[in-house]
């Protein structure tokens, strides 16, 4: 998929800069790629998967007109997914069915069970004193001191995916000390 993502991103560029028949290339490698998703959607709103290629075409016309708000520095992929999943979205709006919306998106935000029991600040502060060093700044960083992910990686000379691992152990490991205790 990376090698694919790339490929694109290099046509575009090349389409960009006047390469007439890299655009051409370009458009034809994500038009399977632009109906399977469109399909996909369409099943998964309860919808007929044969109107699939009506929203292809309305995603291939978006990109053509709004090529110029790609900025080329970005990967390509991203930028045509927005485009096609803002057009199915359309499409199936237009048609007046109720739009899929994965659950897993807003599984943060819906009512869960009851909180257990929540630990003391100083029991939180003994637990995390005993975490490795760098877990302990990163939790610090951004669970006490409200940085953001990209200052925290800044801050402490590391990639933002360091940070989120990093994070995530810390907090497993401080989640996993407190339980036992």
């Amino acid at each position: 998929m990376r090698g694919r993502e790339d490929e694109w991103t290099g046509l575009m560029r090349s389409a960009m800069a006047g390469d007439d028949a890299a655009y051409h290339r370009l458009l034809k490698a994500v038009t399977p790629v632009l109906r399977a998703a469109a399909r996909r959607g369409l099943a998964r709103a309860g919808q007929p998967p044969d109107q699939a290629e009506d929203i292809v075409q309305e995603i291939l016309l978006a990109v053509h007109l709004k090529r110029h708000t790609w900025d080329s520095e970005a990967p390509f992929a991203p930028w045509l997914f927005a485009i096609g999943r803002n057009k199915l979205i359309d499409a199936l709006r237009r048609r007046g069915r109720r739009v899929f919306v994965n659950i897993d998106d807003f599984a943060e935000t819906l009512p869960g069970e009851a909180p257990q029991e929540t630990a003391s600040a100083a029991e939180v502060a003994t637990q995390l004193d005993t975490l490795p060093q760098r877990q302990r700044e990163v939790l610090q960083s951004i669970a006490v001191d409200s940085a953001s992910i990209k200052d925290t990686a800044s801050r402490f000379s590391m990639s933002e995916g360091a940070v989120r691992v990093a994070l995530h152990r810390g907090l497993a490991a401080l989640t996993a000390k407190l339980r036992d205790h």
